[in-house]
């Protein structure tokens, strides 16, 4: 069932990520300073001989190759790349996928190439795919869970690009596809389970079993992430609560609960420090009670036991009989 449900997210990789071609940075740079040196040179020497009287065409010629060599130098310096770690540049050649820069320094590749980002027009983003792991932490959400209770939940993803050619040609815009496939997921998962411990008795609930349900979640979001190139680290519920409507009702069926689980104890309590009382008062000898009186003596302590009040002692000049 799951390999079904993955196999439907998923559709034929037009694109593989594959290294671009680059050159060593500083080498490049070298070429480049000898070329606009070169360019120099030509261009006074063409001045400075080709024009005088009786100059050799020779070096009037200099004057056109030395605007080429300008124009050529000038062109080369778009093509200088410099990476931080954990950074890369996914490039385009002419509308056709180049390859990925990964390797961080400083590095040259073709000019006409540009960076492709996808994601650049949102804040903090730039040409650069940042390759470290990143947090999403998307808004409060109303969902109903497994019995039908609204609820608010929200979660927070820890999650990086592993895919630079999947992110950025697979998806119109990775962040937010990441971030709506989120809110799917939190919405198919908080379904499948109760806000606490259902009366049907399922354990698993999304309140009481925090690490099961980070599981869960985590893996369905990464079966709808995978198709961009991108890897769950981690996914966990960051706020869960019930929905305003129904908050109060909720909380009053918890104290009601709890009400009743505290007072299970008090009359087990009581019970046994009875039995033990009068278990006593035989073994000891130190007085006989019949049923009647037994009946009677246990009453009178399940009251005090189990009520709300100190009791208020009634002091007795007669006999029990």
């Amino acid at each position: 069932m799951e390999e079904n449900k993955r196999d439907t997210l998923k559709f034929a990789d037009s694109v593989d990520e594959r290294s671009a071609r680059e050159k060593n940075g500083w080498v490049m740079l070298f070429l480049v300073i000898l070329m606009f040196v070169a360019a120099i040179a030509s261009f006074g020497i063409g001045i400075a001989f080709g024009t005088d009287e009786g100059g050799s065409a020779g070096f009037i010629l200099l004057i056109p190759v030395a605007l080429i060599l300008f124009v050529a130098a000038a062109v080369m310096c778009a093509g200088f790349k410099l990476l931080q770690p954990n950074e890369a540049f996914v490039l385009t050649l002419f509308g056709k996928y180049y390859g990925t820069i990964k390797r961080d320094g400083f590095s040259w590749v073709n000019p006409f190439c540009s960076s492709v980002n996808p994601a650049r027009g949102m804040t903090g983003v730039t040409r650069k795919l940042s390759l470290k792991a990143m947090t999403l932490n998307n808004d409060k959400q109303k969902v109903n869970d497994e019995e039908g209770n609204p609820i608010e939940i929200s979660v927070v993803v820890i999650w990086r690009i592993t895919n630079t050619a999947r992110a950025v040609f697979n998806v119109d815009n990775y962040m937010a596809y990441l971030s709506t496939q989120c809110d799917a997921a939190i919405r198919q998962v908080a379904r499948q389970y109760p806000y606490d411990v259902s009366t049907s008795g399922d354990e698993k609930s999304l309140r009481g079993s925090a690490q099961e349900i980070a599981d869960v979640l985590k893996g369905e979001i990464q079966m709808r992430a995978d198709m961009a190139g991108i890897e769950i680290l981690e996914a966990r519920i960051s706020h869960l609560a019930y929905a305003p409507e129904i908050a109060a009702a909720m909380l009053q069926r918890q104290q009601a609960s709890a009400i009743i689980a505290a007072r299970q104890k008090i009359v087990e309590g009581a019970v046994s420090m009875v039995q033990m009382a009068l278990n006593k008062l035989s073994e000891e000898e130190i007085v006989e009670l019949d049923d009647e009186r037994k009946a009677q003596m246990v009453s009178n302590l399940l009251v005090v036991l189990c009520g709300n009040r100190d009791a208020q002692p009634v002091v007795g000049t007669g006999s029990i009989y």
